[in-house]
């Protein structure tokens, strides 16, 4: 399988040039001695450890998956365990967690993009330390001066990692059903009973405890969503030191046989009168958990970048080397016996939409990576309010399109390999399996574009798509005689105000038939993730011209940049058309038919 390499120029293109990393880190008092030498040390750093260390692993890790004993013991791959030590030893889990805790209090932003090198290098790998993350931020925005005394330094360090737990057998997304018991105890925890199913990094052997964020009912509660609580179930219970005391009522039952990600254990948890510990008010625990549930999402979003750009990598060195048929427009390698299949149209129209949403990608969840520092550190509440709306516009964008548009690159870069791309030891067909979860867990692409149109756009009588749309409209009027870029401007101020236009036709709609933004909703999400795409290739675009301008030692780079800003509205950007059309069809064509004539003919 060909080598993972981190693509550091790109990032420090998207950091640096595009995004302006340097300033938005100097504008916080707390991140002064975050410099570009800081960060480019630490980014080197973890490019070496993702690419040496994690890289190797990946193959391993889907050939021998994780194993379930007798008595709920699960086994990692191979290697798992001893890079998880060096993970540990390096410091990487605390990278981005407060000083008071025993964190480095760095950007949560660069703990994103160290999330992109391990997601790429080794996603089934990266699942266990990312969940903990997810963890640590609850836990520290919802819990007691206690818990975080007790849970967050052993998290922090890495020594525990963490799961969500949400889902249950009869329940998916539609958490309001969920069974799990919490009674409460004399001495203030709760006894939880019930069972929790695909549950990532429930059980493994690679940190001496885990600390599971539970959803429960309390025996009062409300029917619904409204009657949830939040609680922290550990592993094993801590004892009156904080270390690992007694085991908890909490098993594996079995781990699941996946398609993909064999390296995850995804387990099927038991609660058995395990142990627990309210986490944040009663009844209020959904809340709670959304804070953990939008980290995830904005993780399962860095997904669709990590395997487009595996995708783009592995498909591009093979197609520079393999050797089929003549160029139509005549020999390009005379000198061989048959021309390598880079120079063929159709193969380029592959790597380059795998490159196009690639580095597009990166562009849009760097983007949201800053505004989760804003939103967490801004000067003022004007700041933090403008970053959390556009974060909770651009989330379920990120989570649903960049997943979808990940998967097709994951199957356009095995397209590239033809008949060998079918087979195993390239490692392009793991890298479709271990896709293609992405669009599902952490809410399904139509979960997202509901959250999307509903939620968010429609339910903030479309306050949120401005946040963003503004910016939009601004970047196309500063550049409206931008001679270098006029070409993608122009498409891109018709496409932002469409887009507006669009949203308005499906509230109209919802307000006489509330199916009719079901029935927009997941073609909504993908117009809006091929726009969002278009202003940062727009932008990327203008960057680019500019340095070329004023001339450059790189001129390569900054000339592809151009080229695949070009490529992508002139053969990507026209698949909102068909978009468009779908959400203005209306939703009579998907209801009209009566259920039972689902099955005639079968």
């Amino acid at each position: 399988m060909p080598d993972y390499k981190t693509p550091l120029r790109d990032i420090r293109f998207v950091h640096d040039e595009l995004l302006g990393y340097p300033a938005h880190y100097q504008s916080f008092p707390e991140f002064k001695e975050v410099t570009p030498d800081l960060v480019q040390s630490i980014l080197e750093q973890g490019a070496k450890f993702a690419e040496e260390v994690l890289a190797p692993l990946n193959r391993v890790g889907d050939r021998e998956g994780c194993t379930w004993s007798e008595g709920g013991v699960v086994k990692t791959p191979t290697g798992f365990k001893e890079a998880y030590r060096q993970y540990v030893g390096s410091g990487w889990p605390g990278l981005a967690a407060p000083l008071a805790h025993g964190g480095q209090g760095l950007p949560e932003s660069l703990a994103l993009t160290l999330l992109e090198m391990i997601g790429s290098a080794n996603w089934a790998w990266g699942m266990y330390p990312v969940l903990a993350t997810g963890a640590k931020r609850t836990l520290d925005t919802h819990g007691t001066d206690e818990q975080k005394k007790v849970y967050l330094p052993k998290l922090v360090s890495g020594q525990w990692t963490g799961t969500m737990c949400l889902t249950e057998p009869h329940c998916g997304s539609d958490v309001g059903l969920l069974r799990t018991k919490a009674e409460p105890q004399a001495d203030g925890g709760y006894r939880i009973t019930g069972t929790k199913i695909f549950i990532s990094s429930g059980e493994h052997d690679m940190a001496e405890n885990i600390v599971h964020i539970v959803l429960a009912r309390l025996p009062d509660a409300p029917a619904g969503t409204k009657g949830i609580s939040l609680f922290i179930v550990p592993k094993f219970v801590p004892d009156a030191k904080g270390e690992v005391g007694r085991r908890n009522g909490v098993s594996c039952g079995s781990i699941e046989h996946k398609m993909g990600i064999h390296g995850s254990a995804t387990c099927v948890l038991n609660f058995d009168g395990a142990t627990g510990f309210l986490l944040g008010p009663p009844n209020k625990g959904l809340n709670c958990m959304f804070t953990f549930m939008n980290s995830a999402r904005l993780g399962t979003a860095m997904q669709g970048l990590a395997h487009a750009e595996v995708a783009f990598q592995h498909a591009t060195r093979y197609a520079r080397e393999r050797l089929q048929m003549r160029a139509l427009s005549g020999a390009k390698a005379p000198d061989k016996p048959a021309d390598p299949i880079i120079v063929h149209p159709d193969v380029r129209r592959m790597l380059l939409t795998a490159k196009a949403f690639a580095e597009g990608a990166r562009m849009l969840i760097y983007f949201c990576a800053q505004q989760v520092d804003i939103a967490d550190r801004g000067a003022d509440e004007a700041q933090r309010t403008k970053a959390e709306s556009l974060l909770a516009l651009l989330t379920p964008i990120a989570k649903g399109f960049l997943t979808e548009v990940g998967v097709e690159s994951a199957y356009l870069g095995m397209q590239v390999f033809g008949g060998h791309g079918y087979i195993a030891e390239w490692g392009m067909e793991q890298n479709l399996r271990d896709a293609r979860i992405s669009t599902m867990y952490e809410g399904t692409t139509g979960i997202q574009a509901l959250d999307l149109l509903g939620r968010k756009v429609l339910g903030s009588q479309g306050q949120a798509l401005m946040s963003f749309t503004k910016i939009v409209h601004k970047f196309c009027k500063a550049n409206e005689n931008n001679a270098a870029i006029k070409s993608l401007v122009e498409p891109l101020g018709l496409l932002n105000k469409e887009w507006g236009d669009l949203t308005m036709k499906v509230g109209m709609g919802a307000l006489q038939n509330r199916d009719e933004a079901g029935a927009a909703a997941v073609d909504y999400l993908m117009y809006s993730g091929y726009v969002t795409l278009a202003y940062f290739w727009a932008a990327a675009a203008d960057v680019a011209a500019a340095k070329l301008a004023a001339g450059t030692t790189e001129e390569g780079f900054y000339k592809a940049k151009l080229q695949t800003a070009r490529f992508y509205f002139a053969r990507i950007v026209p698949r909102t058309r068909s978009h468009a059309a779908a959400i203005q069809s209306g939703g009579g064509n998907l209801m009209e038919m009566n259920e039972a004539d689902f099955l005639i003919g079968s």
